[in-house]
């Protein structure tokens, strides 16, 4: 009974401590005198605001939340462009839907997240055709997928999709390597999860003239830290939020 006392109160002990961490981070992120970035731009996960994934009304909600991007995952029905993250069952959203969509509302821009490259041409075919070359880009742009995207859809800016190491987020070599990587993809900038962003990698990569993108923030907490690190791009799936933590 006592060992059972002793491993509650234990519990207790580390829960208070976890919690005041957190609420210390909070107050360095939100009060500690940084930089902001004027340019940041908030993009709508595609399935924000509660509605449905890779569909029109994602898009909606998207847009109807304020933010300046929309996006939707890309994959392919045969040759057919879709919108989906797994593997196609019919019936999906289709890309043209997607660029329909984009014409219809001049002012947003669409990150389209890679998940399959079986046919590009035929994606930069209806981009073209809608005349949104200058307002689309991709993510998800991975290693074994720069080269179809950067063969099928020349001209189309897209971030390189990493995962850095954690370890080294603050090493000045390790983001100068980094760096040369990025470039040598051939991309406008990394897309990576919000864990490894650091001050020293946004700087590193802004000094270089790329850009940092980071996914996907969906509480006040990570917002206000993300702001503190003043990336060029945040995905969220709570567009709202963050359009009124930014003002």
């Amino acid at each position: 009974m006592k060992a059972l006392f002793k491993a509650i109160i234990a519990i207790i002990m580390i829960g208070i401590i976890v919690g005041a961490c957190f609420v210390i981070s909070f107050c360095v992120f939100k009060y500690t005198k940084h930089d902001t970035n004027p340019y940041m731009t908030i993009t709508a996960h595609t399935g924000c605001e509660g509605s449905k994934a890779n569909t029109v009304q994602s898009m909606e909600a998207g847009y109807n939340a304020g933010a300046d991007i929309i996006e939707f995952d890309l994959s392919f029905d045969g040759d057919k462009p879709v919108l989906a993250h797994g593997k196609v069952k019919g019936g999906e959203t289709t890309f043209e839907d997607a660029c329909k969509f984009l014409a219809e509302h001049p002012t947003l821009r669409a990150n389209i997240d890679v998940k399959q490259t079986d046919n590009m041409p035929a994606v930069l075919a209806l981009i073209t055709t809608y005349g949104l070359n200058l307002r689309v880009f991709f993510t998800g742009v991975k290693e074994e997928f720069v080269e179809a995207v950067k063969t099928g859809c020349p001209g189309i800016a897209y971030y390189y999709n990493c995962y850095p190491n954690l370890l080294k987020i603050n090493n000045q070599k390790y983001l100068d390597e980094l760096v040369q990587t990025v470039k040598d993809k051939g991309a406008i900038g990394i897309n990576m999860h919000q864990m490894f962003i650091s001050k020293k990698l946004v700087k590193t990569f802004h000094d270089n003239g790329l850009l940092v993108s980071i996914w996907t923030i969906n509480d006040s907490y990570f917002a206000t830290r993300a702001l503190y690190y003043a990336p060029d791009n945040i995905t969220t799936k709570r567009p709202a939020m963050l359009k009124n933590m930014v003002g």
